[in-house]
């Protein structure tokens, strides 16, 4: 099913949504666009869009955090008359936005992965020099421990992380 839905969401003929917002819409619309099978996930925030709704939803312009809504359309107040004497005073500059970084860490239990994945990452993906890693850990036993790793390593390669991650 999961594969399906991937399908129908890149060829345009279903929207997959998620981040349901209070006032209407969603933080994140994916419609006739490629998916990850990772974004499909089978829970209450996760929503399968019809065509139409996804194409309005991706249509409508999100609003610019700070925005104001629409410009004033009334007429420009005129200029006054310039002052003739004096050197003109040197305007004070803006003050620059700072950035902060946060860093997230501590243990996540495998039952809200999927969760982590569908609300904490689309609101990493507003700021900028995004960096995720991992850190899993797992006991095996000594008999089963080669067959495992052999299982990771193709895992990882299917998913195009053999060269990023590193297995201990």
């Amino acid at each position: 099913m999961r594969g399906k839905i991937v399908e129908f969401v890149s060829r345009g003929e279903f929207g997959l949504a998620s981040g349901q917002k209070p006032e209407g819409g969603y933080e994140r619309v994916l419609f006739n666009e490629y998916i990850d099978s990772a974004d499909v996930t089978f829970e209450s925030g996760v929503f399968l869009l019809l065509k139409a709704k996804a194409k309005l939803l991706k249509a409508t312009p999100e609003p610019e955090p700070g925005g104001h809504g629409e410009p004033s359309t009334g007429p420009e107040p005129q200029p006054g008359p310039k002052p003739t004497a004096g050197p003109e005073p040197t305007p004070e500059p803006e003050p620059s936005p700072t950035k902060k970084t946060f860093r997230i860490s501590g243990d996540v239990s495998p039952e809200v992965w999927n969760r982590l994945g569908t609300k904490i990452l689309p609101k990493l993906r507003s700021g900028s020099d995004l960096k995720i890693g991992i850190n899993f850990s797992v006991a095996i036993e000594g008999q089963l421990a080669k067959s495992f790793e052999t299982d990771l390593k193709q895992i990882l390669d299917d998913l195009g992380l053999a060269g990023c991650v590193r297995i201990d």
